[in-house]
């Protein structure tokens, strides 16, 4: 027999969005070795985060803090595909925050619609560094690709009033149903289906 292994990008992605609005998740049939580097980085942000043979849960009460650079890597580094979340989820922390993106070119395209929801990234070369701020109002802004169009959903969790992301295709490609799965979560999320957005 052979078990499918758990999504770990869509695991991280979760963790994050918990992380960002603030809140408790569990995550079924997650499991903490496939992302232990991502883990790690939520709790020297502040969450606490236990795992057990079921799945991982985070625990997310407090404002975030700052962490140590954050250097994409091949498995078992730091997921590249996981640098757009956790960037979202630490545009509100307290202090400033350095990725390094090792793996692909272009990784950094969501930043310039994360600065539409008042974020403050300055971005120079690979390097890309997050200062936290007090708040972050929602906007409209445009999916650029599948992992920063995950961050946008992550980052509106944690802004005041309402944003409107289109070109969400890029979106849909990747999660089987991120609204259906935050809705569950508590967020005020609707997809717009035919009209993209």
């Amino acid at each position: 027999t052979y078990r499918v292994m758990p999504g770990r990008i869509a695991a991280a992605t979760y963790l994050c969005a918990a992380a960002s609005a603030g809140g408790d998740i569990y995550l079924r049939g997650a499991e903490e070795g496939h992302l232990s580097t991502v883990t790690a980085a939520l709790r020297e942000a502040g969450c606490t985060v236990t795992a057990d043979s079921g799945g991982i849960r985070a625990l997310c009460r407090e404002r975030l803090r700052a962490v140590g650079p954050v250097q994409t890597a091949p498995y078992p580094g730091f997921p590249t595909d996981a640098q757009a979340v956790l960037m979202a989820a630490l545009l509100r922390a307290r202090g400033a925050t350095a990725f390094e993106e090792n793996i692909f070119e272009n990784r950094y395209r969501h930043v310039d619609e994360l600065a539409r929801m008042g974020a403050d990234i300055r971005v120079m070369g690979r390097v890309a560094v997050v200062t936290g701020v007090e708040t972050l109002h929602g906007a409209p802004v445009r999916c650029t690709d599948l992992r920063g169009g995950a961050a946008l959903c992550v980052a509106a969790l944690a802004a005041e009033g309402e944003s409107c992301i289109s070109e969400t295709a890029h979106i849909a490609r990747g999660y089987e149903d991120i609204a259906r799965d935050l809705g569950a979560l508590g967020a005020d999320i609707r997809w717009g289906g035919e009209n993209n957005r």
